[in-house]
């Protein structure tokens, strides 16, 4: 636990959410069990192994010396979360100390975005995903079709860079419903963005009548039962993006899974959309770097050609 310690009394954390310390990537000997994330005015720490109470008593120790170093006089506010497999706690994360804002929205490259930290493994905001959002910012695509949408991230930075329409698919309601708070609060409650509470794989017909668009974007779950698993659904997937990409237009596929590396999704594509070319994969962001990178997340882009 000392990396984890050390990055704590060196953590100097900004305006908007951030990794700031992923064990997770096998790069500190020691601390492989640890994340800490910074979702303001709250650090949460996340172990995949259980802690005892004296480790978090040093942890708490440790971030209000930082605190008090920094010069910070606000009240320290951090969440603990056990998120191994299978422990009792894993789906209970505790606000150890402080109080969260109600609404909680934090930013990230001038968007803002609503999360809840206390309830359940994802808060609303994938932070490994940024460069994926600042990739399309860039893009700054005319039509977007966001599958898998959670939340809307994808959404809200298309249409601030100047989408005309972006369709959201995912098959919770109550993501959709954060999606639309998060476009709400970013003044982008416009009529350009549409909601659809379904399941991607029964609405293909629907999909392709709308487009073609000129980015597709798909983030599904790691594995989710009886909606998706990644071997047996990305090719279902990739096999309909010739007839959802526009000529020109682009497709994000991302693969976060530490079993699979990237050639499990390029081999696929090979296999079931060959009309799209591989352009890049895009890094992560660098405080998510990784001792293996084919077990890291994986954000590729293919493009249609021109004919």
């Amino acid at each position: 636990m000392q990396a984890l310690l050390q990055a704590i009394a060196q953590a100097h954390p900004g305006s908007d959410a951030e990794r700031l310390f992923h064990g997770r990537g096998g790069l500190h000997a020691g601390a492989e069990a640890w994340t800490l994330d910074w979702f303001p005015p709250c650090w949460v720490l996340s172990s995949f192994e259980p802690v005892n109470e004296a480790e978090l008593a040093r942890l708490a120790q440790a971030l209000a010396a930082r605190r008090t170093q920094a010069g910070d006089d606000t009240p320290l506010t951090w969440l603990y979360h056990c998120r191994q497999v299978g422990h009792e706690e894993r789906a209970a994360p505790r606000l150890m100390a402080g109080h969260l804002p109600e609404p909680h929205a934090v930013g990230e490259d001038g968007a803002r975005f609503l999360v809840h930290l206390t309830r359940g493994q994802n808060h609303g905001l994938f932070l490994d995903m940024r460069e994926g959002r600042s990739w399309l910012r860039r893009l700054a695509p005319r039509k977007v079709l966001n599958l898998f949408a959670y939340s809307c991230a994808f959404s809200v930075v298309a249409l601030q860079a100047g989408a005309e329409k972006v369709l959201n698919v995912d098959m919770s309601p109550g993501a959709l419903a954060l999606g639309r708070r998060n476009h709400l609060l970013n003044g982008v409650d416009d009529g350009r963005a549409q909601f659809l509470a379904h399941d991607v794989f029964n609405s293909w017909g629907k999909l392709t009548r709308a487009g073609p668009y000129d980015a597709v974007l798909l983030d599904p779950p790691m594995m989710q039962k009886g909606s998706f698993v990644a071997e047996k659904d990305w090719p279902r997937l990739m096999r309909r993006l010739p007839s959802l990409v526009a000529p020109g237009g682009h497709a994000l596929l991302a693969l976060n899974s530490p079993k699979l590396g990237p050639t499990f999704l390029k081999d696929a594509m090979a296999r079931e959309a060959p009309e799209l070319q591989f352009v890049e994969r895009l890094a992560n962001p660098p405080a998510f770097a990784d001792a293996d990178e084919d077990r890291s997340l994986k954000v590729l882009i293919y493009r249609r050609p021109v004919a």
